[in-house]
């Protein structure tokens, strides 16, 4: 049996007046975790267009036990650590795909 995969979205808003120093950390946390886990299939985020101050991610890693190697990485423990005065509320939602494509 293989193992179920973990979807979730995060939604965050940020401190307006760190948005771009928010977006270089997350951009450089999403580019290590997706080239050095394994266990990370895909991590995408976006802003709200007419609020940018509001991110989305979605999140999909390959397991439960991905999930929780996730977030011991010396990778993530920077970005959290750095991002912790930037982040005014943060709500992680688990979800359940109905469908998920990408081209390669």
């Amino acid at each position: 049996m293989s193992p179920i995969p973990v979807v979730r979205m995060a939604e965050l808003e940020i401190a307006p007046e760190t948005l771009e120093s928010y977006c270089a950390l997350l951009t450089e946390e999403i580019e290590a975790a997706v080239a050095l886990e394994e266990g990370v299939l895909s991590l995408s985020a976006v802003s709200l267009r007419d609020n940018p101050n509001r991110i989305r991610i979605l999140e999909v890693y390959a397991s439960q036990k991905a999930y929780e190697a996730h977030l011991r990485t010396p990778h993530f423990l920077k970005y959290k650590s750095a991002t912790e005065g930037m982040v005014r509320s943060l709500a992680l939602i688990d979800v359940d795909p109905i469908i998920m494509r990408a081209k390669s």
